[in-house]
């Protein structure tokens, strides 16, 4: 069986709602996200930031997850990492005060055969759609999840490892899937799964469902402050 790791990329968050602590939401959000992590079954999970974000992975993971510090928030610096025999993974420095999951371990940094970087700011996004990410690396070397609603960006990107020398920088913020096939050598080499939204604005969170599971710490930030949730 492949070996895998998900990722998710604690960058900067571009939008806070109004009335909201722009710090307690990066923290909410990121906080649901890994705890999302922490249920997929068969896979590691780390995160990964720059060093001025460290703080918010050592809030956020759990005990033993893997830290990865990247020099910048992008897709590829996480490949990288991943990669690198220089640059090992740390274990959070005590992280929450909470009971650990599955086992007691950090996942290896070496070893992987496919890896996944998914962003942070899409609080309920469902562990269905993430599998579906990985899937499609059976057959193709590259996977990309796209954001839904307007505006470019993506949800994430999974890779076979070592990732593709055609692939290109890529940003969650602004990439789009037409970028990762502008570089394969086939159009196929790239696989668009099920997308979902981040929450980037006021229109992608009037469409958080209130009965939908999960993102709870999300949905008390915003129980508390009057928005809906």
């Amino acid at each position: 069986m492949a070996r895998c790791v998900v990722v998710a990329l604690l960058g900067p968050v571009g939008w806070t709602p109004p009335g909201i602590d722009p710090t307690r939401w990066r923290v909410a959000l990121a906080e649901d996200v890994v705890d999302l992590l922490a249920t997929l079954n068969e896979v590691d999970t780390a995160v990964a930031v720059t060093a001025e974000d460290r703080w918010l992975a050592d809030a956020v993971v759990w005990p033993g997850t893997a830290v990865h510090e990247v020099p910048e928030p992008t897709v590829n610096a996480v490949f990288a990492a991943l990669a690198s025999d220089q640059q090992p993974a740390r274990p959070a420095a005590g992280g929450r005060a909470t009971a650990s999951f599955g086992e007691d371990r950090a996942p290896a940094l070496n070893g992987y055969d496919q890896a996944a970087v998914v962003a942070a700011d899409a609080p309920d996004v469902p562990g269905l759609t993430l599998g579906k990410l990985l899937r499609p690396l059976a057959s193709r070397p590259v996977a990309v999840a796209p954001v839904e609603g307007a505006g470019p960006g993506l949800l994430g990107v999974a890779a076979r490892l070592p990732v593709p020398e055609w692939l290109p920088p890529l940003d969650l913020d602004t990439a789009v899937p037409a970028d990762v096939r502008a570089g394969a050598p086939r159009p196929g080499d790239v696989a668009v799964t099920a997308g979902w939204r981040r929450l980037r604005g006021p229109a992608d969170l009037a469409t958080l469902d209130p009965a939908f599971e999960g993102w709870e710490a999300t949905r008390a930030l915003l129980s508390g402050s009057g928005h809906p949730g």
